[in-house]
């Protein structure tokens, strides 16, 4: 790799796409009269500056709003190859999981901001001067009122989608808890119902170093010679460290960190990841505005929709629209906690959502980032319209199920894979119908069915839901792999009415055969067929452990199903069947 290479790759950042110098397919719309902010003030002739793509059908009902993060703008994706790249080209554009061949694209830059909607920067109609430090506090809230002009001036009654990451899920959350019936759907990535108190402080030291920079001068800084552009740059240094991870940090730095990068700054150079800030910050004092930055974080941390399940529900109890929800596992400044959090109060309310933890080393800025783009992007896409129409493909155990589950019945499927069974009992017509599963791959799948899933451990149990939530809870060969059964057998009778599992028999004659003739760990076709190092089954439950289970928790058994999947044959209740079948089925309730 030559020198320059390698110096380009050091510096890479997800900063990279953003446009610095004008926005030139920005629009803008100045409103009539002033727009009254949450927390008392008002402003006069605010004027909002957004982009568009594809085109408004006739009945105005494909439009997707797409919020933007702290660092953003209205500039999304590229409108042809010669222009600018967007911050989310891989998901919106022609042919993309926000297909703007069929849907109509808006992105607006937010209240506060400097890239053309009214922010610090712009005159104030009072005095004919910068706002500067007169700008008013404002909120999330107050964003999302002067979106709402804008989707009512474009003649839009109900938007498609609202999509939004970090600051853009604040966004789209604030939407539908303002504006119930404002979307068929909403999306909200890597974010959360409030910051914690880590988060706010990052941003509290951000705009401490930006206020006492020399050249702030109490935010009227606009006509004077130098700007604080120190201040802002170490603001962005420490938030830049926020959106990684210490794997990202460890991969990108460790190798050189003692051969720092000639960048022309004041700032400290002694190790390579100092090379890499003092560039990203200083870089982000040439498009952005530190009177902006302070506004719009401390919108941010003054955001709350709540902490507890009840005040979350409350918050979003009457939103009439479906939800995605999506978080990364090494992602500290908004974690898959708070997502679920999130999720557990909209699961709580029985509203339709889909939560997916993707797994990615890159922190926060994984949302933004082409690989885990594609890692999520199949959910939105499914959402959106593009579903998968293949038929799904029953066993004979899974029709066993189906049989079980009365009509219309609503069914929660434990680690229901890519959700087969579901699609099954949603082609019969089944209206609420919820899979858990851990398994990427297989939540993505199933998300191609447009099925609603939660990705959950279900060693946690279920808190996620309430109690009787659904007439039949459904736990398909997955008992084997569960550490806490006993846990797993009261939540399940907990929030359902009725329970059916499906579990291989391992006290089957084959496995048998394995232990006593060959004196080896049992292996055998389907789900015995792993070596003893790397079978995912943590537990070997024979048919008379699940029955000595079900006596001792007092429970009643409704019907019960053996036999043997190898030749197909059913195996009767007075034959044996924990010798002679390999797979049972059994149907419970409470006594």
């Amino acid at each position: 790799m030559s020198e320059k290479a390698a110096e380009s790759q050091s510096f890479e950042s997800t900063d990279d796409n953003r446009v610095v110098g004008p926005l030139t397919h920005a629009r803008h719309v100045a409103f009539d009269g002033e727009i009254e902010l949450e927390r008392g003030s008002k402003l006069d002739g605010v004027r909002c500056a957004f982009e568009t793509w594809g085109e408004l059908n006739d009945d105005a009902s494909n439009a997707v709003l797409v919020c933007h993060a702290l660092s953003g703008d209205s500039h999304a994706a590229r409108h042809g190859e010669d222009d600018d790249p967007g911050w989310w080209d891989d998901l919106i554009g022609p042919g993309k999981p926000i297909d703007t061949d069929h849907f109509f694209v808006i992105c607006p830059n937010v209240l506060g901001g400097c890239r053309g909607t009214t922010g610090p920067g712009d005159l104030n109609p009072q005095t004919g001067k910068p706002y500067g430090a007169d700008f008013p506090r404002i909120t999330i809230g107050d964003m999302v009122t002067v979106q709402k002009r804008l989707i009512d001036h474009l003649g839009i009654k109900r938007l498609r989608a609202i999509i939004g990451g970090s600051l853009g899920g604040h966004q789209a959350m604030s939407w539908v808890s303002r504006f119930p019936d404002a979307t068929e759907l909403c999306v909200v990535i890597a974010s959360s119902a409030r910051l914690t108190s880590q988060a706010l402080g990052f941003d509290v030291i951000g705009r401490n170093a930006i206020q006492t920079d020399p050249h702030f001068y109490d935010g009227q800084y606009y006509d004077q010679p130098e700007r604080p552009d120190t201040g802002l740059a170490i603001a962005r240094m420490l938030g830049h460290i926020t959106y990684l991870s210490t794997e990202v940090m460890e991969k990108k730095f460790e190798s050189d960190r003692h051969d720092p990068r000639e960048v022309a700054t004041s700032f400290e150079q002694r190790f390579s990841i100092g090379s890499y800030l003092a560039y990203q910050g200083q870089k982000f004092t040439t498009r952005f505005d530190a009177n902006s930055y302070v506004t719009i974080t401390m919108a941010m941390d003054l955001f709350d929709l709540g902490t507890s399940r009840l005040q979350l529900m409350e918050t979003f109890g009457e939103a009439q629209c479906e939800f995605v929800v999506v978080s990364f596992s090494s992602d500290w400044l908004f974690t898959p906690h708070q997502s679920r959090d999130i999720v557990n109060a909209l699961t709580a309310l029985d509203k339709s959502v889909t939560y997916a933890e993707i797994t990615s080393p890159r922190g926060h800025d994984s949302f933004l980032i082409n690989e885990d783009i594609a890692k999520y992007a199949p959910l939105i896409q499914s959402r959106l319209g593009d579903v998968d129409r293949i038929p799904p493909s029953i066993s004979k155990v899974e029709s066993l199920i189906i049989n079980e589950i009365p009509e219309n019945a609503s069914v929660l499927d434990l680690g229901c894979g890519d959700g087969h069974l579901l699609a099954a009992l949603k082609q019969r017509g089944h209206q609420k119908l919820v899979g858990v599963e851990v398994a990427q791959s297989s939540i993505l799948n199933a998300g191609r069915r447009g099925l609603n899933i939660i990705d959950y451990d279900l060693n946690e149990g279920l808190p996620a839901f309430i109690d009787n939530q659904f007439d039949v809870v459904v736990l398909s060969a997955t008992l084997q792999a569960v550490a806490n059964i006993e846990k797993l057998f009261d939540e399940m009778l907990r929030v359902g009415k009725r329970v059916i599992v499906s579990f291989p028999n391992f006290a089957y004659k084959k496995l048998r055969e394995d232990y006593v003739v060959r004196g080896r760990s049992p292996k055998a076709p389907g789900e015995f067929g792993y070596e003893w190092f790397n079978t995912p089954n943590r537990r070997f439950p024979s048919i008379a452990d699940v029955h000595d289970l079900c006596q001792r928790k007092q429970l009643r058994l409704v019907d019960e199903y053996y036999f043997d999947a190898s030749t197909g044959e059913v195996i009767a209740a007075d034959d044996d069947p924990n010798l002679n079948a390999d797979t049972a089925i059994l149907v419970m309730t409470r006594e």
